[in-house]
């Protein structure tokens, strides 16, 4: 990919006007013209679907977004970042952290410790990157209302971080349905360019696609709902380079007589989506067990951690 930096006016046949109508759809960076749909450029941006092709062209084109070998592929995945939960078993589980330009879902039964997470990741994210962080904020998009700030303070104290400089760099958005929701992540290319964010947290995101289409009939739109908003999700995480975890849902499987009695919410749309599952549930004596069940690179393995007032942590049996 081209090193320069590009303004949407330097697309060729872009003037103002066009320019203005693609951020005012999300689109702020050339990055994101070049890997959005044509169709869907037309349709957001009012643009004729030939014109919409023939923008993504130029955009990809400007980029140098072309075929790479996997050796090439190899030495560009050098850029990604590690980002630290906080725990040292965790971040073994994961190969030395979250990764960027990638999602991580983290699914789980009410109260295994999705949200104290992400908690913790918003406070590590802070940390410059010698120490395990990203150098900036976090862009926290909250669905179903469990954002407590004063749990980050806390958690930004136990790493000799000020609560308030961390607080003020956490943008947190609240998302009061699915349409909502998927309004903030579209206009999120702006927030995380603007304010120099390195995470996204959706928490959950699931829980008002779940509400609001009930029954058989509606399951085909809600997946396709869906879907383009994941695909969004993903895109940001590409073109900032950065991670976003997302929060999932546990629906009940009675008919099944051995093994797990549980899975999680949102189908194949969901599980084919996200780079790396983790299922996370209660153990024993108050510790909690992180488990991959998904992911192109990372073995089928777990490891246990605690929740304290530092976010989380590695039992004693792991330090």
């Amino acid at each position: 990919m081209s090193d320069k930096t590009y303004e949407l006016e330097d697309l060729p046949g872009i003037g103002k006007i066009t320019a203005e109508k693609l951020r005012s759809a999300g689109y702020f960076t050339i990055e994101s013209v070049a890997v959005a749909p044509s169709k869907e450029l037309s349709e957001t941006v009012g643009i004729g679907q030939e014109k919409a092709i023939e923008v993504s062209a130029k955009a990809r084109e400007m980029l140098d977004l072309r075929l790479q070998t996997a050796a090439e592929l190899m030495e560009a995945r050098k850029h990604i970042s590690k980002l630290t939960t906080g725990s040292k078993a965790f971040d073994n589980l994961l190969q030395g952290g979250v990764e960027s330009q990638a999602v991580l879902e983290l699914t789980g039964e009410y109260g295994a410790g999705k949200t104290q997470i992400c908690f913790t990741l918003c406070v590590t994210s802070y940390l410059p990157p010698e120490k395990g962080g990203l150098g900036g904020g976090t862009l926290y998009i909250d669905t179903e209302g469990t954002f407590r700030p004063e749990r980050v303070a806390q958690i930004a104290q136990e790493f000799d971080l000020d609560p308030y400089e961390v607080l003020s760099g956490i943008v947190v958005a609240r998302a009061f349905n699915s349409d909502h929701q998927i309004l903030i992540v579209n206009k999120a290319n702006e927030i995380i360019t603007d304010r120099n964010l390195k995470l996204v947290v959706v928490d959950s995101l699931i829980g008002h696609f779940r509400a609001e289409y009930l029954g058989r009939e509606n399951l085909a739109p809600r997946q396709q709902k869906l879907n383009l908003h994941l695909h969004k999700l993903l895109r940001l995480a590409e073109i900032h380079n950065i991670p976003v975890i997302i929060t999932n849902h546990v629906i009940a499987t009675p008919d099944v007589f051995f093994g797990p009695t549980s899975k999680p919410a949102g189908g194949h749309v969901l599980a084919h989506f996200s780079t790396n599952r983790l299922f996370i549930r209660k153990g024993r004596r108050g510790v909690r067990i992180a488990k991959v069940i998904d992911s192109p690179y990372l073995p089928d393995s777990e490891c246990v951690f605690i929740i304290t007032e530092k976010g989380i942590e590695d039992t004693s049996e792991n330090t």
